[in-house]
């Protein structure tokens, strides 16, 4: 459909420059200039701004300033406010209407002269619009039509109160817009509470990549990234590459070593000033800067006309950022290029994309930079068998028992400590084991052993303590001690173990 048939003012049409509507614009803006709620869901690049601007600005021309702001559009990011603002201003030229601006990171002053200079539209951050709310600096009563700009973003962080709070300043009987790159559940939950019989309009399935975008992964161990990125870059004659990371101090960090390389670059990220990011965006787009690096900061809401290449030098710990990353190219129906470098350690961050685009990747492998380290191999989990119940034999509860044979060789241990204290059982083995002696070299032995007492229990014994101490000295050499002498006559003829060996013994079998 062509632009001039949307109904929109020739005034409009010529500042947008457009041709050919896109499939959300022709969608949205005939049922906006009607009237209705409108819940949108497109991929990104398909002109969503322009599908809410232009006619808000139509509607706004139409009506009669108030002083007071009449529209209010709420953007998760200050790049993404400033970027809605400045469409706003080009497509507005020469209509006469008031806008402005508000997000962190500037001073309050110029938004203060602003206000009171009287607006009939204000994009913002939610953040910095409740800071005046508290203030009392602007009055949100007379808002008739409020837009929710990448409303999934906004929920994600965590500005659904600021988002209800300002929903209930704006007019009762308000014309309420959503507009989102993803298209999921939640919004669906948010519309069904503040819109009114919406327009539902899903030109493309819940998070998909355009076909415009050429998708490359790359399969480089981690430490050899860097190299890898400036290679690519200076052999391919590389200029205007946006880079994504995880992190702020990877950004700056990777940021200082491609200009070490002899590629000029700029970091983008939120610990930077509103001012810093302004002007590495403006170098960035001008061409001073051939590479610029940032953090997720930048994967919604930066519109870089053209913008050839983009490359994750990390993947993204959420996968829905992968999509709004990679949007950042092939916009408006360019071609662009993607290209995300994945080392074994983020093989369940690329495992979590490939579910949610539900795509099969193939990895390719740069010459040269062969990766040392695979993937990990999934294995399949043994499943637990099942419990068998009844009875079962005394052999197959003694072999499931993992102590079993520990506590064999304890009780054995304990009924040798016991047979050796007891003289009863100590003759009786002695009275079993005379009739087999039955040479006479046998009945000497039996003879000299009834002279010196019972046979150790301890064979290797005297090996023992020679190897210790390099004396053949037995205990059993020790003289005996009578009955006189504290000794007893009951524990096998005056023997009886050593106290440290039992104690160590029966220590072990505890």
């Amino acid at each position: 459909m062509r632009f001039q048939e949307l109904g929109l003012l020739p005034e409009l049409v010529s500042n947008a420059g457009y041709d050919a509507a896109t499939p959300v614009q022709s969608k949205s803006i005939p049922a906006i200039l009607n009237g209705r709620d409108i819940l949108a869901g497109a991929q990104t690049g398909t002109g969503k701004t322009a599908a809410f601007i232009l006619p808000v600005m139509q509607k706004l021309y139409a009506g009669t300033s108030i002083r007071s702001p009449r529209a209010l559009v709420l953007a998760p990011t200050r790049e993404l406010t400033a970027q809605v603002a400045d469409s706003a201003r080009r497509y507005g030229k020469g209509l006469g209407l008031k806008q402005t601006s508000i997000f962190g990171g500037v001073s309050y002053g110029g938004q203060f002269k602003a206000i009171k200079s009287g607006l009939d539209l204000v994009v913002a951050t939610p953040g910095r619009l409740i800071d005046h709310l508290n203030q009392g600096s602007i009055d949100l009563s007379k808002v008739q039509t409020l837009i929710l700009d990448e409303a999934d973003r906004m929920l994600d962080m965590g500005f659904i109160r600021d988002i209800e709070l300002v929903i209930s300043k704006c007019h009762e009987k308000r014309q309420t817009l959503l507009f989102s790159a993803t298209y999921n559940s939640a919004i669906k939950r948010l519309a069904s509470k503040y819109l009114n019989n919406p327009v539902e309009v899903a030109v493309a399935k819940e998070n998909t990549v355009a076909e415009s975008v050429d998708q490359t992964f790359v399969h480089v161990d981690q430490h050899r990234k860097r190299e890898l990125l400036t290679q690519l870059i200076g052999l391919n004659d590389m200029h205007q590459v946006l880079v994504f990371t995880k992190t702020k101090y990877g950004a700056d960090k990777l940021a200082k070593a491609l200009t070490g390389d002899g590629l000029p670059a700029v970091a983008m990220h939120g610990n930077k000033s509103q001012a810093q990011r302004t002007k590495a965006l403006q170098r960035f787009k001008r061409g001073a800067a051939r590479v610029m690096v940032a953090t997720d900061v930048a994967a919604r809401g930066l519109d870089i006309q053209k913008l050839p290449f983009v490359i994750n030098f990390e993947l993204p710990m959420v996968a829905e950022d992968y999509v709004h990353r990679i949007g950042r190219t092939g916009r408006a129906g360019e071609k662009g290029d993607a290209i995300s470098f994945v080392c074994a350690t983020e093989h369940r961050l690329m495992r979590d994309i490939q579910h949610l685009l539900k795509i099969r990747v193939e990895f390719e492998v740069a010459d040269g930079f062969e990766p040392k380290i695979q993937f990990p191999v999934n294995k399949p989990k043994n499943k637990p068998q099942p419990r068998k119940h009844g009875k079962q034999s005394s052999r197959s509860r003694n072999s499931g028992d993992a102590n079993f044979e520990q506590k064999k060789r304890t009780n054995n241990n304990r009924n040798h400590f016991r047979n050796e204290s007891d003289p009863e059982k100590k003759n009786f083995q002695q009275v079993r084991a005379g009739p087999l002696q039955s040479t006479s070299e046998g009945d000497d032995r039996r003879k000299n052993r009834e002279e010196q007492g019972p046979v150790s229990a301890y064979p290797n014994a005297t090996k023992r303590k020679k190897s210790r101490t390099g004396k053949a000295k037995h205990w059993s050499d020790q003289p005996k001690q009578s009955a006189k002498q504290g000794g007893s006559q009951d524990r096998g003829n005056g023997f009886s173990p050593p106290k440290r060996k039992v104690v160590k013994r029966i220590m072990s079998a505890r």
